[in-house]
């Protein structure tokens, strides 16, 4: 044991400069993502403030009843399914197709203007987003002027429901394709050029070669960053939600993260939200479980 711990001792050693480099993210994530999981209990429990987390007494699974019979509960389980698999279906391949078009450039000045222009969305906060939305969709905005210009009648889209989520997820797309392609880039920079050489010797146009060269190098990635996405397809993006929707866009609008919202932060219903919550994030657990094992059966690739 004594020459184990030394071995053990004498590596850390060896390597310390990469252990530091590595302790600032491993102190964020322990203190920031394991330490408040300690807060989990009170959704077992009737949470009192001056008694603490550890004196209030237990309720079991009271306040996961209590969801389940929500008649609420239904609207945000449905909302959040239907814009999670929405966004999933049209946000996950726009990188891919972008950086596709991309890797077709042949100008590299130009693509280099239009790679940067595309990560600028980005880095625009989200309250800036949600109030250039509001600006567009306005009465007097640009869309119903350009309404207004053929002959329309002017709209008021975030008050109406059928136009939501076709707002909210255009816009996710707007703000996340540029920065998402970076990732395919880089698995598409590691294409070994004379294959496309080879190809067009062969007589492959540029369609076969994308089919033959350029999907089979970006396979592996597509499906790891697809299991990523099929587990967090609950996790909708509420902060936009909150700052867009209206009572009279709830039936669409209102997810799992904004009623827990309304309930916990603006109704101090904290057991009941942390219930809330735990029970999405098992859920979510499961989803990514049953996607990591499928895409390992089915093409051998996965997380774990």
């Amino acid at each position: 044991m004594e020459t184990t711990n030394r071995s053990l001792w004498s590596r850390i050693m060896r390597h310390r400069y990469l252990y530091l480099m590595v302790l600032p993210g491993f102190l964020t994530v322990l203190i920031f993502c394991y330490f408040p999981m300690y807060g989990i209990l009170i959704a077992f429990k009737d949470y009192s403030a001056a008694k603490g987390i550890m004196d209030s007494p237990w309720v079991g699974f009271k306040y996961f009843n209590t969801f389940f019979h929500d008649p609420m509960a239904f609207r945000v389980l449905k909302n959040t399914l239907l814009l999670g698999v929405f966004t999933l279906f049209w946000s996950f391949p726009a990188p891919i197709i972008l950086a596709l078009l991309f890797n077709e450039l042949r100008n590299k000045r130009f693509k280099k203007v239009v790679q940067t222009v595309s990560y600028f969305p980005h880095f625009i906060s989200v309250v800036i987003v949600a109030g250039m939305i509001k600006e567009f969709t306005a009465r007097d905005g640009l869309f119903n002027d350009i309404i207004s210009f053929f002959g329309g009648s002017p709209i008021m889209f975030l008050l109406e429901p059928d136009y939501f989520r076709t707002i909210f997820i255009s816009s996710g797309i707007w703000q996340g394709i540029g920065f998402g392609t970076i990732i395919y880039l880089a698995a598409l920079s590691g294409i070994d050029p004379t294959l496309y050489d080879v190809a067009e010797v062969d007589g492959a146009n540029r369609w076969k070669k994308i089919v033959h060269i350029t999907w089979p190098s970006l396979r592996s990635t597509t499906v790891i960053l697809l299991i990523f996405a099929v587990g967090g397809v609950l996790g909708t993006d509420f902060q936009k939600i909150i700052l867009l929707y209206s009572p009279e866009t709830y039936s669409v609008a209102d997810v799992i993260g904004s009623y827990v919202y309304r309930q916990g932060i603006l109704g101090a219903q904290y057991e009941y939200t942390t219930a809330i919550g735990l029970f999405m994030s098992v859920i979510s657990f499961i989803v990514l479980y049953l996607t990591n094992w499928i895409s390992r059966k089915v093409s051998d690739t996965s997380l774990f």
